[in-house]
């Protein structure tokens, strides 16, 4: 079974979790279908906010496609997340990123 069949198995029997929602764009980003990875991670993001590592991908994304002021935005919003929950390497790898975009 390839891998995206089998993450959308292990999804199904639990659709609240976000590792696999995350785990399943990434590999939708691997075959270049970013409107579906970024529907996952939009939903992961609207579930749970707190789930920092998607907002880089995110934006990484949003990057890609030239929504520069999306991925802006998405960095800010995971800043502040990562801020909230204490997660010093993830703020700084947000800022990192939304550093090198801005300036």
């Amino acid at each position: 079974m390839d891998r995206i069949a089998k993450l959308r198995e292990f999804l199904q029997a639990n659709p609240a979790d976000s590792f696999v929602r995350h785990a399943l764009a990434l590999e939708y980003i691997k075959l270049g279908d970013d409107t579906t990875a970024r529907n996952l991670f939009e939903t992961i993001l609207e579930q749970e906010p707190g789930y920092v590592g998607s907002y880089y991908h995110l934006a990484k994304l949003l990057e890609r496609n030239e929504d520069t002021d999306g991925a802006i935005k998405v960095y800010e919003k995971g800043m502040e997340e990562a801020k909230k929950i204490g997660d010093n390497h993830a703020f700084g790898e947000l800022r990192s990123a939304y550093e090198e975009l801005t300036f």
